[in-house]
């Protein structure tokens, strides 16, 4: 709804963001940095009018879901990504999963709406990272599993 500001002119109510979006942008942000920031750093990245309290809000919301790491216990609180934006939708569906008592029922009726594409993508991703399933013995993930970011290095023979 429109609201008639001073001199007559309309003002458009601030958008409201979508569930996640504040998170997605701090995670890209973060994903920014060299190195473990300040949230008053991201705080000025953003530049979106939010308030310092909103950002720590957030980044503690981050940490509770191991999307990012809080290093000191002092001041300043340093914060670092784990998890890039699909981590975070990653540690989402997990986190949905695990509320659900029938696993399997909930993981039939996600594979039966995928696109044939995603359908495909996801026997492939599972293909890799069967044990010597290929290469990098299995998917980047955004979490630092298997294949993504700070994998360790497999244990086969050299050949």
């Amino acid at each position: 709804m429109d609201t008639e500001g001073a001199g007559g002119e309309r003002e458009t109510p601030a958008r409201r963001r979508g569930q996640g979006e504040l998170e997605a942008q701090v995670l890209s942000v973060l994903g920014e940095a060299t190195e473990p920031v300040t949230a008053a750093w991201v705080l000025q990245r953003l530049g979106s009018g939010l308030s310092y309290s909103t950002v720590i809000t957030i980044l503690t919301r981050l940490h509770a879901k191991q999307a990012v790491t809080r290093t000191g216990r002092g001041r300043p609180v340093l914060w670092q990504p784990v998890a890039n934006e699909a981590g975070l939708a990653a540690l989402r569906m997990r986190s949905l999963l695990d509320k659900q008592s029938d696993r399997d029922a909930v993981l039939s009726s996600f594979v039966s709406v995928l696109s044939a594409d995603d359908e495909e993508l996801l026997r492939s991703l599972l293909a890799e990272s069967e044990p010597g399933g290929g290469p990098g013995n299995g998917p980047g993930n955004g979490l630092g599993g298997p294949g993504g970011p700070g994998a360790a290095p497999t244990d086969r023979p050299e050949g």
